[in-house]
């Protein structure tokens, strides 16, 4: 069994760390954002700026579902299903090599490398998980992980199915996301949380733990 000791003063034991990966381990929401606009430009700068906007208050959700509400609520438009399929590889065409190639997050890679063999590690994303996987492959990190999860399934069902499968006790599981749909994920899955996120609380509630990168992620372990 994995083991590793919690921080700030508590008796449990971390069993479990469960990163979301862009902006908590690749420095890569920047490319998705300019994907987004990219992608969107052809309808004005308007519409634009919306895109941007609600890609950035909705990060760790599926990119399917933003287009969805990208082509019916802002531009009024039906999404058919070959549609959305040409609009998520038209994205990930876009992104892939970007993300391959993107920075860590400072500390990341010297936390899963410390820690890799101490605690059981997985990644749990918004990126379809196929995709997910690729990218962890090509960037040299799949030996980190227990395993990685992505879209379609939501971070809340990801989480409940990890620790159904290796009998971890919720209080001991730590999701590390930097968006509130990580947020709320770990709420519902019942797991403990900490935030990366250089804006300190601007992101989540005033009572979640906020860190502006993983070099500070030590103090939780």
């Amino acid at each position: 069994m994995f083991s590793g000791g919690l921080g700030k003063g508590t008796m449990n034991k971390v069993e479990a760390i469960i990163f979301d990966f862009d902006g908590v381990l690749v420095e890569s929401v920047d490319v998705k954002t300019q994907a987004f606009a990219d992608m969107y430009k052809q309808y004005g700068p308007k519409i634009v700026d919306q895109v941007v906007a609600y890609h950035r208050a909705h990060g760790g959700i599926s990119r399917f579902a933003k287009f969805r509400y990208y082509q019916e609520t802002l531009l009024g438009e039906s999404l058919s299903p070959s549609e959305e399929i040409i609009l998520g590889e038209t994205f990930s065409n876009m992104v892939k090599d970007a993300v391959v190639t993107a920075p860590w997050v400072p500390g990341a890679h010297e936390f899963l490398s410390a820690h890799h063999q101490k605690i059981a590690l997985f990644v749990a994303s918004g990126t379809p998980e196929e995709e997910m996987k690729e990218i962890v492959e090509r960037r040299d990190m799949a030996r980190f992980f227990i395993s990685v999860h992505g879209a379609p399934a939501e971070k809340a069902a990801i989480i409940r199915s990890i620790c159904e499968e290796h009998g971890f006790k919720n209080r001991s599981v730590l999701m590390v996301g930097d968006a509130m749909t990580d947020y709320m994920g770990a709420r519902i899955a019942g797991v403990r949380f900490v935030g990366r996120s250089l804006d300190c609380q601007a992101t989540f509630p005033s009572h979640v733990p906020v860190i502006p990168d993983l070099r500070s992620l030590y103090d939780f372990c």
